[in-house]
């Protein structure tokens, strides 16, 4: 332990940092976690975020109906249509701290970002970063690298239209291997659109519009068949929702407070789940269980408030109690309750046939909850004797419910099979964050199988107890839950068998992004100076032209045959990992029906179809 006897503090001792040091040395404290883009909560979305918030904030203020979006390998690029940066605050309004338009609410009334942080982040971490506004006929520009001012203009004429051009480059030496992932960002500005009915978003040459709002959401997350009764959308002034139920297990929300989705809910959530079951039940006169009312649920609520308190500064959990800060103003239980409770009590006294199958979907939930009981409980006293001696969990220290601990986010599980690669991960992983869940041989295929299935399955029932999902996916232990298998055809069949397990009775955790797929290499090409690991053909073809004369190459046929030693330099800092993410249309019900069902017709015909490709190629490289 090292002696800090001798360590001198005196006025020298203290430092102070100016605002770009503070954050590039802090940026956690502003953007959340770093990540290379895997996770659509990694910083280079946020950093999107909160230039295109500004954005949507004007238009929110009736300024600009557009926003044109451009985003390449490493460089975003946002052009809004509002009033433009006063010209003489172009340079303050991205690199001063506390200086914005956004601290007198009779400007932005109800805009997400308020404390004049934000660009100025977006600033700080970027290798690149200019704004350019536009106004009555004069424009102005300035240019920054990490934060520091490189260049600037004077006032110069323009014939451009009113507003503001941001283009940045995430600072590579922070966000290190990084890149965009096309889906998350086509979810991001969805949720703009479905937010800012009539609102027209130009991203990278593709028109997005939303004309219906939230009905228009919820409709791109069910499946018109799958759904018990109509959509039901419900507005109001600052509050909106819809609402439906399916035939799919758990609750499923998009919760929203002044255009920001609030991934991670809130108080205006909270309200919202209590305000459905106490609707229900005065309704129907009935007392029923809330995980009965609430089971099945598909519903998008969004509010609106006067200077939100958010917890943190990404803005993914609301922690304001009322609508407006005046200590006399309504509280956001109060708001959501009264709204649900007039406003579903009328729909429901006027659409009898919604009416009628929502009770019957509530009091199917009713029997399946009792028909499971005594399987759970057993179950459930299985998996706490097996907790004190799970052979198949090697746990870590810190977990996702660890909210005083920045490290939270990076707490990940690996499931994997077999005994030699899970002994490799185990040895290798860092035992602060990384657990481990080694499966016994192939899982069963759970497709069109019932909830029962994961309390008799014990493989099932375990992995559902170290994750702690039991109830949802709100206690989740981890950031990231990463199938770990080798990329033989065992392998890939042992992912689709997991896939279909998390798809068929915890799909919010799948929408969350919190499944991955790791990537390991395929070989390992080295001479006496240099060692590079390949994970395609093509990069092992430019190993080796770049070692020369004939290095020695290694095919790694399975996870087991890859030494502890090496196994921790592909699960550290440079870990590469393949998101499962569900595209905007996708069903799941379909997309299981089609890979996990019994030989279907359209899957029989894709791998006809495919073999006979392949045969046609076997012929050719025969002649």
């Amino acid at each position: 332990m090292a002696d800090n006897t001798n360590v001198q503090y005196n006025e020298e001792s203290i430092r102070s940092l100016d605002w770009k040091e503070h954050i590039r040395l802090r940026p956690g404290m502003y953007i959340g976690k770093l990540g290379d883009g895997a996770s659509l909560d990694d910083g280079i979305y946020v950093l999107v975020k909160e230039i295109v918030d500004n954005s949507i904030d004007e238009h929110m203020m009736g300024n600009g109906k557009t926003i044109e979006i451009k985003i390449s390998e490493h460089r975003v690029e946002v052009r809004d249509y509002g009033r433009g940066i006063p010209l003489g605050k172009v340079v303050d309004c991205v690199s001063k701290i506390n200086t914005g338009g956004k601290y007198d609410s009779g400007a932005f009334q109800k805009s997400v970002g308020l404390n004049g942080v934000g660009t100025k982040a977006v600033n700080a971490l970027s290798n690149y970063f200019k704004v350019q506004s536009f106004r009555d006929g004069k424009s102005k520009w300035a240019e920054f690298a990490q934060g520091e001012l490189i260049r600037e203009s004077g006032e110069e004429t323009t014939s451009q239209r009113n507003g503001t051009f941001i283009a940045f480059e995430p600072d590579n030496a922070i966000f290190k291997n990084f890149r965009y992932i096309p889906q998350y960002l086509d979810n991001m500005i969805w949720n703009y659109c479905y937010l800012n009915a009539g609102l027209t978003v130009s991203f990278n040459g593709q028109k997005y519009f939303s004309q219906h709002g939230l009905l228009d959401l919820l409709r791109s997350k069910t499946d018109e068949d799958a759904i018990r009764y109509p959509i039901v959308h419900l507005k109001g002034e600052d509050i909106e929702l819809a609402l439906t139920h399916g035939n799919q297990y758990g609750e499923e929300y998009y919760s929203f407070v002044n255009g920001q989705y609030t991934t991670q809910g809130g108080t205006h959530l909270a309200a919202f789940r209590e305000a459905i079951v106490r609707a229900v039940r005065e309704h129907f006169g009935k007392d029923y269980a809330p995980e009965d009312i609430r089971s099945s649920i598909v519903a998008a609520v969004a509010i609106r408030v006067q200077e939100p308190v958010f917890e943190s500064q990404t803005k993914t959990k609301l922690g304001s109690n009322t609508i407006s800060p005046d200590p006399n103003s309504t509280t956001i239980r109060t708001f959501v309750n009264d709204f649900v409770k007039e406003r579903l009590d009328n729909y429901l006294h006027m659409n009898h046939e919604a009416r009628d199958a929502l009770k019957k979907r509530i009091e199917q939930s009713e029997r399946e909850r009792k028909e499971l009981a005594g399987i759970k409980k057993l179950a459930n006293e299985r998996a706490k004797k097996a907790n004190l001696h799970n052979k198949k969990l090697r746990d870590c220290r810190l977990h996702l419910t660890d909210l005083k601990n920045e490290g939270r986010l990076e707490s990940t599980l690996f499931i994997t099979e077999g005994d030699s690669a899970s002994g490799s991960i185990t040895k290798s992983r860092n035992v602060q964050t990384q657990a481990v869940f080694s499966l016994r041989g192939k899982p069963l295929n759970c497709f069109g199988l019932t909830k029962k299935v994961v309390y008799e399955n014990e493989e099932f029932n375990l992995l559902q107890h170290a994750l702690d999902i039991e109830n949802g996916v709100e206690n989740l232990r981890y950031s990231r839950i990463v199938i770990a298998t080798d990329a033989d055809v065992d392998g890939m069949h042992i992912r689709l068998l997991l896939m279909t397990f998390f798809l068929q009775f915890f799909p919010d955790l799948v929408r969350n992004g919190h499944l991955y797929i790791l990537e390991t290499p395929l070989f390992r090409v080295r001479n006496k100076k240099e060692t590079i690991y390949c994970y395609s053909e093509e990069e092992k073809q430019q190993a080796v032209t770049k070692l020369g004369n004939k290095p020695e190459i290694t095919r790694f046929k399975g996870l087991g045959e890859i030494s502890p030693e090496e196994f921790g330099k592909f699960i550290g800092e440079d870990m590469r990992l393949e998101p499962i993410i569900l595209q905007k249309e996708t069903s799941i019900q379909k997309l299981l029906t089609y890979y996990m069902g019994k030989n279907t017709p359209d899957r029989q015909r894709f791998i006809i179809e495919n073999l006979k490709i392949e045969k046609n190629i076997e012929e050719m490289v025969l002649a």
